[in-house]
């Protein structure tokens, strides 16, 4: 048997969506430590697995010349919010089913053969290593106005990694609204965003990235990097404005305005399509922080779940019955 366990991440935005620029895409995000996605797999002649992930087992198991597997979920985090379970969960079903046929699997390899890592490289380069990343992109050369098929793609490299500090926190509150944006109504927002993209955002955001972002989090600012990171999440969202109903989707506008008042926290934003709202925070306001997320959601007169969690800066953990011991590992 191997367990897989991960935590989910924040996607703070992309670096560039237009094509007047030589690289698209480019995105930016942290790896949280809770809540956590934890499966389990064993060695089997077919397929046995919650329906939920069956035809995702069955793929796998095809990919990787197994005859089969019985997988289960043990915990999990709500999908279509925010925080990347889609990506994190195929990279942890394909982990705990080559683990425990023991094979070596390399899931950045793997990733664009089960639908993932087109776009942004933050939920491969968590799931590989934790920490903040800012992924390179691609060339806007190589884009094309309908979606590639799987496999056509290779995930964006890691243009930078660093060590999220001990002391940062990071304020999620998750409202009870309609799920976010995945899939191909996904796929066809972000074509209708590219073709009109503003150019004159994505200089903007190159130079909070460079002056702002990059040192607040090598230097353990958390200010600057809150402030920073907050700033490029409302840029990206002029440019979805048209497509999500705003600069941020309904409901998170409100609770974004109510977080950003809060001494305690440097910035607050969207994660990905929402509808996750962050705060970037630390551990002596962590208490004032989740205080300020319940009350944003009352205002916004919406119910929801609230946390303050730490960064995550190891990738996922594998553990089998031959080592029960729970070991960061850097490579799938």
């Amino acid at each position: 048997m191997t367990r897989v366990t991960v935590g989910p991440r924040l996607h703070f935005g992309f670096c560039n969506l237009s094509l007047s620029h030589s690289r698209l895409y480019g995105a930016l995000g942290v790896a949280l430590d809770a809540p956590e996605l934890s499966v389990r797999a064993t060695v089997a002649d077919t397929v046995d697995a919650p329906p939920s992930i069956e035809s995702l087992v069955e793929s796998v198991c095809a990919l990787l010349g197994v005859p089969g597997a019985s997988v289960a979920i043990e915990t999990e985090f709500p999908a279509h919010v925010g925080l990347g379970s889609g990506t994190q969960q195929a990279l942890a079903v394909t982990t705990a089913v080559a683990r425990a046929h023991d094979l070596a699997v390399d899931v950045r390899q793997l990733a664009p053969a089960l639908g993932r890592g087109g776009r942004s490289g933050i939920g491969v380069g968590t799931f590989e290593q934790g920490g903040f990343i800012l992924d390179a992109g691609h060339p806007t050369t190589r884009f094309t106005t309908a979606r590639p098929d799987d496999g056509e793609w290779a995930v964006p490299a890691v243009a930078a990694a660093h060590h999220i500090p001990d002391d940062w926190r990071f304020l999620l509150a998750v409202p009870t609204v309609d799920p976010g944006r995945s899939g191909d109504e996904e796929d066809e927002s972000i074509r209708t965003v590219i073709e009109d993209a503003d150019p004159a955002i994505a200089d903007r955001i190159s130079g909070l990235i460079t002056r702002q972002v990059l040192p607040a989090v090598a230097e353990g600012t958390v200010d600057r990097f809150g402030e920073a990171v907050a700033e490029i999440g409302r840029l990206n969202g002029a440019w979805y404005s048209d497509e999500q109903g705003g600069v941020y989707r309904p409901p998170v506008g409100k609770l974004v305005a109510s977080l950003s008042a809060e001494p305690g926290i440097y910035g607050a934003g969207q994660s990905s399509w929402g509808p996750t709202v962050y705060g970037v925070t630390d551990a002596a306001h962590a208490e004032a922080a989740r205080e300020a997320g319940r009350h944003a959601l009352s205002a916004a007169g919406v119910d929801g779940v609230v946390r303050v969690v730490s960064g995550r800066n190891h990738g996922a953990i594998i553990a089998s019955d031959a080592n029960d011991g729970r070991s960061p590992s850097h490579s799938a």
